[in-house]
């Protein structure tokens, strides 16, 4: 069954994951209404800084939603949410600038960028194979251990560890992207003075949505494997 230690850890999980989320829409409302100085949009800033790095294979495109900007290595794609592609002001250059910088760590086959992408699919099966297992827990086929349960926790475990792995990976791909994003900005005056600051600010709190996430993985993944190993006392 489904212990109480599993559902306090969820709840914190969820609650950390919540407060940094709010924040960081909190920070993405209130830069962006500071004008960007260089009056470019964010598609348009998106196309310079590309140009920049000779990149001329990737397009960048109007996606859907918000704070849904993301970079598809598969399709060579920046899709960037509307308030970021028609976005005159930091928030929409610094997210732009950011997801731009994941076009550069491909372009320039970044180690770790690589090694996100072949974790892709493990993870998806790893996602999949977990509401399975929840079903097994919930049902109490993991109770009483023997060979069936003693296989579905290690099965369990190793599910967990392999999205705790993934999203300790992207700590770095996303950490670096924005480093590239703030050098590019500084380095071309495209953001500068308290532009520049807010830009760095507005990326280190998406940042940090990455490291709850990772936090709460890691913890989860930690909590099945000494539960697993307590079962074998």
């Amino acid at each position: 069954m489904i212990g109480m230690g599993y559902m306090v850890i969820v709840g914190i999980v969820t609650l950390v994951g919540w407060l940094i989320s709010s924040r960081l829409k909190s920070k993405f409302k209130y830069y962006s209404q500071m004008g960007n100085s260089s009056g470019k949009s964010g598609a348009e800033i998106a196309v310079d800084m590309l140009s920049h790095y000779g990149i001329s294979d990737v397009k960048v495109v109007q996606g859907q939603g918000s704070l849904t900007d993301h970079y598809n290595p598969k399709t060579k794609t920046i899709a960037l949410s509307p308030e970021v592609y028609q976005g005159r002001h930091v928030a929409a250059a610094a997210v732009s600038a950011h997801e731009c910088g994941h076009a550069v760590q491909h372009a320039e086959a970044y180690s770790m960028l690589q090694t996100r992408s072949a974790l892709v699919p493990v993870v998806q099966f790893s996602t999949k194979a977990q509401q399975f297992l929840f079903y097994g827990m919930m049902f109490g086929m993991f109770a009483g251990g023997g060979a069936l349960g003693n296989m579905l926790m290690l099965a369990l475990v190793a599910t967990f560890g392999a999205t705790a792995l993934f999203s300790l990976v992207t700590l770095p791909v996303e950490f670096d992207a924005s480093r590239r994003a703030l050098n590019w900005l500084d380095d071309t005056g495209t953001t500068h003075g308290a532009e520049y600051d807010g830009a760095k600010d507005a990326l280190w709190w998406a940042a940090m949505t990455y490291v709850a996430s990772a936090l709460g993985a890691l913890v989860m993944f930690l909590y099945f494997l000494m539960r697993m190993l307590g079962s074998q006392d």
